[in-house]
């Protein structure tokens, strides 16, 4: 039987504002990337989400972003990969503590929005992250998208790699995600999303949108909580791979 983990981005809220549906998605998935203050979140919401992941037995996670607030680290940040090496390092002792201090443990480092996806094409600076996560606990394990520079450079230093697949979005034919600013980026279909994931899984495939399919290898599966259909898209997922015969568990697990 295939076995895959489900991860979702939680602990997005900061202040009064709200964003997401934590409680009620940490239902459905396995591992949960939690924001740390610089693209989202703040310390009350990371110990909440600390505390409610513990709760559902999910594996947690530190999802390090840009230092961009006010574009949710989804921006293109020209930075170093001295820059990047020391944003990872800050957030991961940042969420470190919290999950120390309810006497748990850290599962994986997902790096967040623009940092995720320029770090899949720089080598420099998947490098510098995945520098910055063995430096710290080289029993983390680095999520990072399926074939891209973070598998190859936490290979290359030797800690554990994820390769992560999308259940929501497309994919260009060099295996990249096809950027937000294009109309077709994301799935909106739930059907369409579980039928790309199912293949994705069993078969190590997927349909690039210039129609040529393309080898992946799918460890992880990310789904975005902050949709307006996000809870109803996870009961559907979670309910679909297991019609397929496709078992979910925390990835470290199985890794």
């Amino acid at each position: 039987m295939a076995i895959v983990d489900i991860n979702c981005d939680m602990g997005e809220s900061f202040g009064v504002y709200t964003l997401g549906n934590d409680p009620e998605i940490l239902d459905f998935i396995t591992s949960a990337n939690i924001a740390c203050g610089f693209h989202a979140g703040d310390p009350a919401t990371m110990r909440k989400t600390v505390q409610l992941a513990l709760k559902k037995n999910v594996g947690i996670g530190v999802h390090p972003g840009l230092q961009d607030l006010i574009g949710f680290g989804r921006r293109n940040l020209q930075i170093s990969p001295q820059e990047a090496y020391d944003l990872v390092v800050y957030q991961i002792g940042a969420l470190y503590a919290f999950v120390k201090a309810e006497g748990a443990a850290l599962q994986h480092v997902k790096p967040h929005g623009a940092l995720f996806n320029m770090a899949a094409k720089n080598a420099p600076l998947a490098e510098a992250i995945a520098e910055a996560i063995y430096k710290v606990d080289p029993e983390l394990i680095l999520f990072g998208l399926a074939g891209s520079e973070l598998i190859t450079a936490a290979q290359k230093i030797g800690i554990r790699a994820a390769s992560e697949v999308f259940s929501d979005r497309t994919y260009q034919e060099d295996g990249s995600l096809t950027p937000r600013t294009q109309e077709n980026a994301l799935i909106h279909d739930h059907s369409e999303a579980v039928g790309q994931v199912i293949t994705m899984v069993k078969d190590g495939k997927v349909r690039s949108i210039q129609g040529s399919d393309i080898s992946i290898k799918a460890d992880t599966i990310c789904i975005h909580g902050d949709g307006a259909h996000a809870l109803e898209f996870a009961k559907y997922i979670r309910q679909a791979l297991q019609g397929a015969d496709i078992q979910t568990a925390k990835v470290s697990s199985f890794l």
